[in-house]
């Protein structure tokens, strides 16, 4: 039996494999698709990515795959000067793909002893007091104590659990895909750059060797969007928005993606959880999809791990959905605000000229800014200081840095009195003295994922707060 079942192979389910493995939790991932997909449906990761990364000791990795990009202001296309400082050591979004992202973390969840198995599709579970039992197409059955559905917006285990995706259907589709074209660059800019003067989901943009980027609206909702476009259909659209296909030939892949907006009314039943796109899908503006899911695991891979290693105090796991459940409706909001200003309808462009006006203040572009890089997320963990339930940005310490205390993935006392202790917890808290000017509180209690847990210099109150999240002692 092993302890856990991860269904999909993606950037969700294999960063939460990889947050298992730190605790030594036996994890099997598995993936329906025989070979690594080369889509690139996501470019890049925002700051709480580049964040978690950096905690988990990956970052160098990404950095030797991607380029960094300056943060401006950003929100539906508009753009405006961004805040002078982020919150963040990492104030960037790094250029990735989605296939050099998927291998990066595949990679890391199998160097950390994470069985991975390809070409192996889930098509039923059934679960009992004791495990899950996993029915794959080939007849096999397998048995675990817990089961993760990371399988994608169409999700397998989402539906056999009849858990309800509500939300708006798909009202537009688009065609993308990475192709050469016949025509010189500055040809290729000219007529794009017009277009989206009036049709915002409308691009072309070089990805290097001579190969560009395709995105433009389909003339109709497609009754099947994992079946991809044909050449033909990319070329008909593109001369139907453009009045030119751009000679586009040898495409590399294709496919399409749509404004369909759900979200799972629950992320958990019995032992069965649910994460990334399994729960929550919406448009891909602002590039928050792969974030959010990578940041589902983030938060689930700790709390599940404590629950299979024991020592989880009660309420632990379901605060999985308490937390991350608004967050996506959160991003959701976020995306439907911004399709609605790429209408050219007089309405939303009215408000689009509004929107851009007020980013010219600082204060609105900072809001927005953190929004879509999830810097601003703050849990609720009731009244208290106002650390409390953010995630601590890394400081520099006298003897190093913060994030790279966390690599093991375990809780963290940073202790400036030293005059603290977590006896009684030391398997599962790591107690840091150590000190740093850019830390004006005596000590704060981070959970795995670097949220704050707790702020002050009192013993006996720190006692009262472990065993919230890391039970008892």
């Amino acid at each position: 039996m092993f302890d856990v079942i991860v269904t999909g192979g993606g950037p969700t389910g294999t960063m939460l494999a990889g947050e298992l493995r730190l605790h030594g939790v036996n994890v099997l991932v598995l993936e329906k698709d025989a070979e690594p997909t080369d889509v690139v449906r996501s470019l890049g990761l925002h700051v709480r990515s580049i964040e978690v990364m950096d905690q988990r000791g990956l970052l160098e990795r990404f950095l030797a795959h991607g380029q960094q990009y300056p943060h401006s202001g950003y929100f539906a296309g508009i753009h405006a000067p961004g805040p002078e400082r982020l919150d963040t050591a990492h104030p960037y979004i790094l250029g990735i793909p989605q296939p050099t992202t998927d291998r990066l973390l595949t990679e890391h969840a199998a160097g950390l002893g994470t069985e991975i198995r390809r070409g192996r599709e889930l098509v039923g579970l059934s679960q009992d007091e004791h495990g899950v039992t996993a029915e794959l197409a080939d007849g096999t059955r397998l048995r675990s104590r817990y089961l993760v559905g990371c399988d994608g917006g169409r999700s397998t285990v989402r539906k056999l659990l009849g858990v309800g995706f509500p939300g708006e259907p798909a009202s537009a589709e688009w065609l993308l895909g990475e192709m050469a074209v016949d025509v010189p660059p500055e040809e290729l800019d000219a007529v794009v750059t017009e277009v989206r003067k009036t049709h915002r989901g409308f691009g072309a943009g070089p990805v290097g060797d001579g190969v560009y980027r395709v995105v433009v609206p389909a003339e109709s909702v497609a009754e099947d969007r994992s079946i991809p476009p044909t050449l033909e259909e990319m070329k008909q659209r593109l001369g139907a928005f453009a009045g030119t296909d751009f000679g586009v030939h040898s495409p590399r892949w294709m496919s399409r993606f749509s404004d369909a907006t759900r979200l799972a009314e629950r992320y958990r039943v019995g032992r069965v959880l649910l994460a990334g796109d399994a729960v929550h899908v919406h448009p891909p503006l602002g590039g928050q999809g792969l974030n959010l899911g990578i940041q589902d695991a983030f938060n689930l891979g700790w709390k599940l791990a404590a629950e299979v290693n024991g020592w989880a105090p009660e309420g632990l796991l379901d605060s999985y959905h308490a937390e991350r459940h608004p967050v996506a409706a959160d991003v959701l909001d976020h995306t439907r605000a911004q399709a609605v200003l790429t209408s050219p309808e007089p309405g939303p462009q009215a408000v689009r000229r509004l929107i851009a006006e007020l980013m010219d203040f600082e204060a609105v572009s900072r809001y927005l800014i953190e929004k879509t890089t999830a810097i601003g997320v703050c849990y609720d963990f009731g009244e208290g200081h106002e650390l409390l339930g953010r995630r601590l940005r890394d400081v520099q310490l006298t003897r190093g840095r913060l994030y790279e205390l966390m690599r093991g993935g375990r809780g963290l006392l940073l202790d400036q009195t030293g005059r603290l202790a977590v006896a009684g917890w030391a398997d599962r808290v790591d107690h840091v003295v150590d000190s740093s000017e850019e830390l004006d509180v005596p000590a704060v209690l981070l959970r795995p994922d670097g949220h704050v847990a707790w702020v002050g210099d009192d013993q006996q109150d720190l006692l009262s707060h472990l065993p919230t999240w890391f039970g008892a002692p």
